[in-house]
């Protein structure tokens, strides 16, 4: 492979970009400029797994400039899998806020593209610094997305995020400069291991991690994601699910591997925090009565069992949590995608407001009911495997009790999607506000119907059904993923192949 392609992934959505600024021709123009880097990215993800299915590491300096200096760019099976399923939400997304006229903003689309250039930069960046750089290059157009896109209180939501986003911010570039003052370098390369020897190395990366566990919402530093991610747009909500938050906990695996040589006597403190994560968001989603906010909730504590995975740094936990992460990035989007579908249409995504959706709607019925079972961990979708594994992965390293409490959480993770399921999809249709009387009776034939209620339309469904038969497929062929994860964990449990590609070695 020519290694000066990997910038390609940053290069891409930046140049449509900024051709969007200055296209002002026909609608399509401007939807295909948004569609053609993620589908490009899809393609090139797709033949990067190939490639680093067996072990193989791949970097590059741009511009060929000497280690310190150029910004390095480094792509194994982890990364890989990672900038494919980040182009697929990227792709659906976009698709999804065609259909709902999201897109007809002005700067809708070039701030999509900035966001998903500094997704992959963070995901193949081989330089702390850098990763920085990538992660605020993302964070920037999403103040601009939260604010332009939503319901009311979206801008209050705003300032939470923006407010909170610039303090980890600050706490990461903190942690960086210690890094540097310690080490005198912040390329990863070099930092192997680096923790373990020096402690002023192990603070400055424990302050990193602790800035990137903040931007991945881990307890007690979880209340904000459940604060803004409602108040936006279905299509940006879904977005922001599979994107952020999964950032921060890649660079978490990466990072720990690389610098703290997956040093055990500092693994509690992550059973600790990710355990309580799984309880706490659980918890949260039962007393929420919108469709999002159960959702938003659901998504931390699905955080904390992709965590458990670097927590336990075992082999199998490792597999088992990169596995998890891929499988739910793909089923946390179908789900905002499909109960996006129904507050677009509807006006609202209040569980008392809704009703009988099933019935009007069976096929949307059958893609939130594939996701939502996937997500509580039943077979034959990918959560069963993804649980399943991560259970495994804890009885393995004799961590009963995070064993139980996970298979606790998955059960009150599947009564809370009945909740939504009885409330929106199965239960009794609401009378129209504002009025007593009996249902609309349809003309010539003596039946009712409820004629006021819209239909919702097939765009809108189709970008998550594509989600909900992806999780179906990765289920029923799981051994494909599975064994792709277990190379992913074996690179992060031995870090000399990642090492001599980026130091050029």
């Amino acid at each position: 492979m020519n290694t000066a392609l990997l910038p390609l992934f940053v290069a891409a959505p930046l140049v449509a970009a900024g051709l969007l600024l200055f296209v002002r021709g026909p609608l399509w123009v401007r939807r295909t400029l948004l569609l053609a880097p993620s589908a490009g990215a899809m393609l090139a993800g797709a033949w990067l797994i190939w490639l680093t299915r067996d072990g193989t590491v791949f970097a590059h300096n741009v511009g060929l400039w000497q280690d310190g200096i150029a910004i390095p760019f480094v792509a194994d099976v982890f990364s890989a899998l990672m900038l494919w399923t980040t182009a697929l939400l990227a792709l659906v997304c976009s698709m999804f806020a065609i259909a709902t006229g999201d897109d007809r903003q002005t700067y809708f689309s070039p701030l999509v593209l900035v966001l998903t250039s500094g997704v992959s930069g963070a995901l193949l960046t081989g330089d702390i610094f850098n990763m920085f750089v990538f992660i605020e290059v993302m964070l920037l157009p999403s103040y601009g997305l939260l604010a332009m896109m939503g319901v009311l209180g979206r801008l209050k939501a705003g300032r939470i995020y923006v407010t909170v986003n610039l303090l980890t911010s600050t706490v990461f570039l903190a942690g960086v400069a210690l890094v540097y003052a310690a080490a005198g370098t912040v390329h990863l390369g070099e930092l192997a291991g680096a923790a373990k020897e020096s402690p002023m190395v192990a603070v400055g990366m424990g302050v990193i991690i602790l800035a990137l566990a903040i931007k991945a919402a881990v307890v007690p530093i979880h209340g904000w994601l459940a604060r803004t991610y409602p108040f936006t747009s279905p299509a940006i909500t879904a977005l922001f699910s599979g994107l952020h938050t999964k950032v921060a906990i890649y660079a978490i695996y990466r990072l720990y591997a690389l610098v703290f040589d997956g040093d055990a006597k500092f693994l509690w403190i992550g059973l600790v925090a990710f355990t309580l994560t799984m309880v706490i968001g659980v918890m949260g989603a039962v007393g929420e009565n919108t469709t999002r906010s159960i959702l938003v909730f659901h998504m931390i504590s699905q955080i904390g069992y992709i965590l458990l995975g670097v927590a336990l740094f075992t082999e199998i936990g490792l597999m088992a949590g990169i596995f998890y992460l891929i499988h739910h990035m793909i089923v946390k989007a179908s789900l905002f995608l499909s109960t996006g579908a129904i507050e677009h249409t509807h006006g609202t995504g209040s569980l008392d407001r809704l009703g009988g959706i099933a019935k009007r709607e069976p096929l949307l019925g059958m893609v939130f009911m594939g996701a939502a079972l996937s997500l509580a961990g039943l077979p034959p979708f990918s959560g069963f495997v993804a649980k399943l594994s991560l259970v495994i992965a804890a009885v393995d390293g004799a961590q009963w009790t995070v064993a139980a409490v996970m298979i606790a959480v998955s059960l009150i993770t599947l009564m809370s999607m009945l909740k939504i399921w009885g409330g929106v999809f199965w239960g009794k249709e609401p009378e129209p506000e504002g009025s007593d009387q009996a249902p609309v009776t349809a003309a010539g034939n003596g039946a009712t119907d409820t004629l006021t209620r819209p239909k919702i339309k097939a765009s809108l469904i189709v970008p998550g059904l594509i989600l909900t038969v992806t999780t179906l497929c990765i289920g029923l062929g799981a051994h494909v993923l599975l064994e792709l994860s277990a190379q992913a964990a074996a690179n992060l449990l031995d870090t000399s192949t990642y090492v001599e590609a980026v130091l050029g070695r």
